[in-house]
């Protein structure tokens, strides 16, 4: 399956180009990140570039880039075995081009060598793959990665990460809900953006039946709050409700809800294809 962007290739262009004085973070729309160091290190962080599986699941957005157009990364990090989060066509070429590793939960690893076998489809080798469980932390250049507890329950074995630069601290809670662990990683780091995933409650076929039943899979305003609130974050940035149809919400309705809190302290809205910026 190959795969066409809807804006050709100026996003990785414009990350290969970056030269960030700190820590640089691209938004890609659904729950995928980009991250980029000040010494050139880069992350991924659940790139999805696949349209679903319409009718069931329609993508709102664009495509934001070709798989074979990023030129260089050092490490894709997979919060759970979800398409969107593990994606052969999105991101075995990646890891082909690249020769990156890929970092997951034992599920999410399952999925791309015994289920989708990538190093049969594609010219990735097995040792590209780890696998990482919470409690773990590793290096990946000049970024230090906590694998950490999340609160999924559609998926067999989700993770978060705590990714810390010199620059600052960034979260990737996946599709979590909100969990007492959180409390504890509250207080253990200094957390400067959470990326926490946020919809609405649609009318999605049952991937079985097809027959439309009423499904929750991200946080609503009160528990993407409370969970950010428990990670005593300096900015919340949700993710996830451009994503699909039926499920799409408005962030801004997320101010009237923080109002009251001491964390987050604000409000960080973007849109595929946005940056921003952590400095030392």
């Amino acid at each position: 399956m190959s795969i066409h962007s809807d804006w050709g290739d100026w996003l990785p262009t414009a990350v290969a180009d970056a030269d960030p004085d700190g820590l640089a973070i691209w938004y890609l729309g659904c729950n995928g990140f980009v991250l980029k160091g000040s010494m050139g290190t880069t992350l991924f962080i659940d790139p999805y570039l696949g349209t679903g599986d319409p009718p069931r699941t329609v993508r709102m957005i664009p495509v934001p880039f070709d798989p074979e157009d990023v030129t260089a990364t050092d490490a894709i990090l997979a919060t759970h075995e979800h398409t969107d989060h593990v994606h052969g066509p999105t991101q075995a070429p990646i890891l082909a081009r690249t020769d990156a590793r890929f970092f997951g939960p034992d599920a999410s690893v399952t999925k791309a060598l015994d289920e989708e076998t990538w190093t049969d489809a594609y010219d990735v080798s097995e040792s590209q793959y780890e696998t990482v469980s919470e409690g773990e932390s590793f290096d990946v250049g000049e970024f230090v990665v906590h694998v950490e507890a999340a609160n999924d329950p559609d998926a067999d074995h989700p993770v978060s990460y705590v990714i810390e630069h010199a620059a600052g601290t960034f979260f990737h809670g996946g599709d979590t809900k909100p969990t007492a662990a959180f409390d504890d990683l509250g207080e253990r780091y200094d957390i400067d953006v959470a990326a926490l995933a946020f919809g609405s409650v649609g009318m999605i076929r049952d991937k079985q039946t097809r027959i439309p039943k009423r499904t929750r899979w991200y946080n609503d305003e009160n528990q993407v709050v409370e969970a950010a609130s428990a990670l005593r974050t300096d900015r919340l940035l949700p993710t996830h409700w451009d994503m699909w149809k039926g499920l799409t919400a408005d962030p801004t309705a997320l101010y009237e809800h923080i109002r009251t809190f001491e964390y987050p302290r604000s409000l960080a809205i973007v849109e595929i294809g946005d940056r921003i910026d952590l400095s030392t």
